[in-house]
């Protein structure tokens, strides 16, 4: 249920973000301390779509010559017509954001699911999909955590092309595989994420309950341990996306 107070407690704070491997430490003016770097938003254009009877506000940022969006706004809104509506909550930013070098060194994500996303004072769960700079590689060292050589394997089955240098793991930047992975898989997983917090903070909410009972839940949700929220958002999105696969929802083309 939307309470704006609830929502404004967690602007600055680690809670309004889910993926806290953001150790970043990124210029800003004294304006914007208050925001995190991934809601500076530069030029961007700011498309409205309705989606299962909400309205969802797509923010499309400028990206750099070398860079580039895999997925298109028509793609997104797609793809969200086929999710329960319960799923999607009070969700309503999606962002197609361009990272700054220095995030993208420290910081590359395909993208990530905000709770409270501030846009023109406004605070609304956001999901977030970073632009993508083809003339660079992405690597990984060679020795893996088992969770990372799940990854791999992931991404080899989104069809990216991983070679062994010896030292890395190596693979380009291809539109079409960046594409399948934060389409068909980071979407739906970020979703999983959204539908966990509802599961356990919101689905329960009274009309008029206080809060304090909601700010339990809240933080109990915070407590959950991170793998344990991972392989939730995994089993999410692996199911969602095996019906539609059998539904021959997806893949589709380009739009």
């Amino acid at each position: 249920m939307y309470n704006p107070t609830r929502r404004n407690r967690n602007i600055g704070t680690a809670k309004q973000g889910a993926g806290q491997n953001n150790k970043l430490v990124i210029p800003g003016s004294t304006v914007l301390a208050r925001k995190s770097f991934y809601e500076r938003i530069g030029n961007h254009k700011k498309i409205h779509k309705n989606i299962k009877d909400n309205e969802f506000v797509f923010i499309v940022e400028e990206t750099r010559k070398t860079s580039e969006h895999a997925c298109t706004v028509n793609d997104v809104v797609t793809l969200l017509n086929e999710i329960p509506p319960q799923d999607l909550g009070e969700l309503k930013y999606v962002i197609f954001r361009q990272p700054k070098r220095k995030e993208e060194i420290l910081s590359p994500v395909w993208g990530r699911l905000i709770y409270s996303y501030d846009y023109e004072n406004e605070y609304y769960p956001a999901i977030i999909l970073d632009a993508i700079d083809y003339e660079k590689k992405f690597k990984w060292k060679k020795k893996l955590s088992i969770e990372d050589q799940k990854e791999i394997s992931r991404l080899q089955q989104d069809g990216h092309k991983i070679i062994d240098n010896g030292k890395y793991y190596l693979a380009d930047y291809e539109l079409e595989y960046i594409r399948n992975t934060q389409l068909y898989r980071t979407l739906l997983h970020e979703i999983g994420h959204y539908v966990h917090y509802l599961n356990v903070v919101e689905k329960t909410a009274l009309e008029e309950e206080e809060n304090e009972l909601w700010e339990r839940r809240f933080d109990a949700y915070f407590k959950i341990p991170v793998i344990e929220k991972e392989k939730f958002a995994h089993y999410y999105a692996d199911e969602l996306k095996a019906r539609l696969l059998a539904q021959k929802v997806i893949p589709f083309d380009r739009k």
